[in-house]
């Protein structure tokens, strides 16, 4: 990868205070707010004696990786295609394929710096243990940022314009965030949907997370399901997306 490619995508991604706030800051502070919410800080039988917010923790965590993978990075790519940029570095020593890299490691290096904040916010304001299996952990998360910017790298190739790249990435949106437990967390839901639920990337990443975090390994289907995914996802990506 050309280095100055990479950092020109960094010096653009921060000036784009959107990008920033959605991903980096957004779900520190959805779960904040959450946090703040007195009975979100009692233990709650339904969350398995868990309370409310430490539940949440790893939905923070997931959530901004969904949004910059289903929605930042497709946009972005797409407007390059769109304005003939990818076209162009084309014909440069420079190829295309730097810039796809560039992007991938600048929403994937966010996502993952938004996780860290979310994790020391929980652990500094509410009082959230750190995952007791850290590498466990960092190994789901991982895999959940892959398969994220898998699936960016899908809505990238089916979408001709950036217009089409935002609505499309609005429809992925909230299933995507649905099943990283955004309105009710896996723990929660009953045990059917659940299971439907961890057979999706981010279904299974919370249930890996929420594993990692009180203690075990990560159940190994779990990871298999993500690692699936984001094969598929960057199979259906490469077949598909087009330079021009």
């Amino acid at each position: 990868m050309n280095a100055a490619v990479l950092h020109t995508e960094i010096r653009l991604f921060r000036r784009e205070p959107g990008g920033i706030f959605w991903i980096l800051l957004f779900p520190t502070l959805l779960l904040a707010i959450l946090g703040s919410i007195p009975s979100f800080r009692e233990a709650d039988p339904s969350f398995g004696g868990l309370r409310p917010v430490d539940a949440y923790v790893p939905v923070a965590v997931l959530l901004g990786l969904i949004v910059g993978g289903v929605q930042g990075m497709p946009q972005t790519l797409t407007a390059y295609r769109e304005h003939g940029i990818l076209r162009r570095m084309a014909t440069t020593p420079v190829r295309a394929t730097a810039l796809l890299g560039a992007q991938m490691l600048v929403y994937g290096g966010a996502a993952l710096l938004s996780a860290l904040l979310s994790l020391a916010v929980g652990r500094i304001a509410f009082g959230v243990p750190l995952p007791r299996q850290p590498f466990g952990y960092l190994l789901a998360l991982l895999l959940a940022v892959a398969a994220a910017l898998a699936l960016g790298a899908v809505l990238s190739a089916l979408s001709r314009t950036a217009k089409i790249a935002g609505a499309v990435g609005s429809a992925a949106l909230f299933p995507a965030m649905f099943c990283a437990g955004v309105w009710l967390p896996v723990q929660a839901m009953p045990d059917l949907l659940a299971d439907i639920v961890g057979w999706t990337p981010f279904g299974a990443a919370a249930e890996a997370l929420n594993q990692a975090a009180a203690g075990d390994w990560p159940g190994w289907i779990h990871l298999a399901v993500l690692a699936a995914w984001t094969v598929l996802l960057t199979a259906a990506a490469a077949r598909w997306f087009r330079w021009e």
